[in-house]
């Protein structure tokens, strides 16, 4: 028997928009006009999911959310409005909701929606919050499913069966030292250290006692013997990260390192040998690095053996909405508050972002959002994007968006801009489209054509 969905709204071109909609799925679907209609037939029949309006009379989505719960818990309730603020939305989700859905929506997105509530008002894990592959599930697992994403974790496995020099490339907060930890937690030296050395911000002479260490007197402040990194990682991995930092004079002290695995600690003349593995990370193109002369062409080829390039968030985008479940999971356990999940709207902004910070900013927005949300599901309101904001204000003296080094896709960019800044001028409007295209200095007849471009409306 195919699943059954209620839907209850008392716009009835609405009603019959989703009828059509969703009985194309294969659903069988059931209408009512308002909320004591659709109460009466829920008493006589069973369905699976119930999409109900919030405002109606005479009553409303809120009332009968509370009925539904409190005959049949397990049918999942969601909730479409145009009008619903944060304390509507947050009171929704405390009553049991599944989730928000505010109106103008995709049907695209609302499609699946459902089919995450189906799935979980028939007991199984619902596909929105379903982990995905893990590298090694340990304190600091690697998410992700998408190509570019098993492409790193072939790599990974790859490099962890030699011992070979690796660079690991990519910007700031994509992950390169989780990338190579699972290196050497799946190599034959897992049972070894796993030493890390930051080489961005420190002085030369600083770098150059943490990696080799020195003897006391060697200098001033040396007051006792100090073990160096590469010491300490004796039959392990070393993990240099930010190389592209060092100076001239010790990438020539690295390459000696690298290449006869040698090193002498300072204050001493006794060379000694290194048995380390070494892994080396970078957000610099060090190919132009080398071409502007500020790094060794010869150095650069002893460490890019293997080669493992990490893309950037923006480019896999289809792994946000699993890392930020994942790291919602994380947080609300840390925090000990029962969030269940992420709304479906707060999710499509997140999809929509571009993350110059990559997914070190997707935790930061998740753990920020978990401290802030009073209700059990992470709301639009709790996620602080801070370039939206930027975006927002152009044209108002603020700064204009900086363009990545590598460039960005200006079609793209403009269109995922001029989505959000439509989403946020509904939501201050509560869907009004009248007072929307005034507010974006548009007419009417313009709003509605962008509304149809962007999936927010439908002929």
């Amino acid at each position: 028997m195919n699943p059954s969905i209620l839907i209850v709204d008392d716009e009835q071109s609405l009603r019959e928009m989703l009828e059509i909609l969703l009985s194309r799925e294969g659903y069988q679907v059931a209408t009512a006009a308002s909320g004591s209609e659709a109460l009466e037939l829920f008493k006589k029949n069973h369905y699976h999911v119930v999409l109900t309006d919030i405002r109606m009379r005479p009553m409303d989505g809120l009332s009968l959310l509370k009925e539904v719960k409190a005959l049949r818990p397990q049918t999942e309730v969601i909730m479409i409005s145009a009008y619903a603020d944060q304390e509507t939305a947050i009171e929704a989700m405390n009553e049991g909701a599944y989730d928000f859905f505010p109106k103008p929506f995709n049907n695209k997105e609302l499609k699946q929606v459902i089919k995450d509530a189906l799935a979980k008002a028939e007991g199984g894990p619902s596909p929105a919050v379903e982990k995905g592959p893990f590298l090694f599930p340990d304190s600091r697992p690697i998410v992700g499913q998408t190509l570019p994403m098993k492409k790193v974790f072939d790599l990974i496995m790859k490099a962890a069966q030699v011992v070979s020099n690796v660079l690991i490339t990519g910007e700031s907060g994509t992950g390169k030292e989780l990338v190579a930890q699972a290196i050497h937690e799946n190599s034959l030296r897992k049972n070894q250290p796993f030493v890390t050395i930051s080489c961005a911000g420190l002085p030369e002479t600083l770098i150059e006692s943490e990696l080799f260490g020195y003897r006391k007197g060697s200098f001033t402040g040396a007051v006792m013997d100090k073990v160096g990194y590469v010491e300490t990682a004796n039959k392990g991995t070393l993990f240099l990260d930010e190389i592209g930092e060092l100076s001239a004079n010790m990438q020539v002290k690295l390459l000696r390192l690298i290449q006869e695995k040698k090193y002498v600690p300072i204050g001493e003349t006794r060379e000694r040998s290194a048995d380390v593995r070494f892994i080396l990370a970078t957000n610099k193109d060090l190919e132009q690095e080398i071409i502007e002369g500020r790094f060794r062409y010869d150095l650069f080829y002893r460490i890019n053996v293997i080669s493992i390039p990490i893309p950037p968030l923006r480019e896999r985008p289809e792994d946000i909405p699993l890392l930020a479940n994942f790291f919602l999971e994380k947080y609300s356990k840390t925090v000990g508050k029962q969030i269940r999940k992420i709304s479906s709207y707060a999710l499509k902004i997140l999809s929509e972002y571009h993350f110059p910070g990559n997914v070190r900013e997707l935790e930061n927005i998740i753990e920020r959002s978990v401290a802030m949300e009073r209700s059990t599901i992470i709301l639009p309101e709790s996620l602080v994007l801070a370039q939206y904001k930027g975006q927002a204000a152009i044209g108002k003296g603020a700064a204009p968006m900086t363009l990545p080094a590598e460039g960005l896709d200006l079609d793209q960019t403009l269109d995922s801009l001029e989505k959000n800044l439509i989403l946020q001028a509904l939501q201050k409007t509560q869907g009004n489209k009248q007072r929307t295209a005034a507010l974006l200095k548009i007419n009417l007849r313009s709003l509605r054509y962008r509304l149809l471009k962007h999936g927010m409306e439908t002929e």
